[in-house]
């Protein structure tokens, strides 16, 4: 019983000098000693890409102002779609398997619209697209949609994509 009790005594002892919320450790330290480290050449088998938070990087991006005479919220929003922007200072590139396509943000009289565009009028995408843009607006721009998606093309394919935005 001794032997028990000395054992338990001098684990909780060793125990207790440890915090049990320090998870730090020294880890995986590869073969024979050496460091395991990520690697910075893309294509490498440790290669880690930067990460990229979308919103964040659409939120440093000033929303492009817009006044137009439109009253009608598929006009106001093909407004939006016209102006939205293709390039780095005025939108965030979502880089796709067939396709590269602009996510910018459009103030519109006064109404915010998240715009998903191609890199140029002539390339279409289909329209799933901006179905899936619309329930997945949130996670692009951080903020809620506010109505249905708009788009520009045909019944189709399309080279743009608006939805307004509810970010209060």
């Amino acid at each position: 019983m001794k032997k028990i009790l000395l054992s338990t005594v001098t684990v909780l002892a060793l125990a207790a000098c440890e915090d049990p919320y320090n998870r730090e450790g020294v880890g995986f330290t590869g073969i024979d000693g050496e460091p395991r480290t990520i690697s910075d050449v893309p294509g490498a088998a440790a290669f880690l890409p930067p990460a990229t938070n979308v919103p964040a990087e659409l939120a440093v991006l000033p929303a492009i102002p817009v006044t137009t005479d439109e009253t009608e919220a598929e006009k106001i929003a093909r407004v939006a779609i016209d102006n939205g922007g293709r390039s780095d200072t005025s939108a965030v590139a979502l880089t796709g398997s067939d396709t590269n396509l602009y996510l910018s943000t459009v103030n519109v009289n006064g109404t915010l619209y998240g715009v998903l565009k191609t890199a140029s009028s002539s390339t279409k995408v289909d329209n799933a697209i901006g179905a899936s843009f619309g329930r997945n607006a949130e996670q692009f721009t951080g903020c809620l949609p506010a109505g249905d998606v708009f788009r520009k093309g045909s019944s189709e394919r399309s080279s743009g994509f608006a939805v307004a935005l509810n970010c209060s």
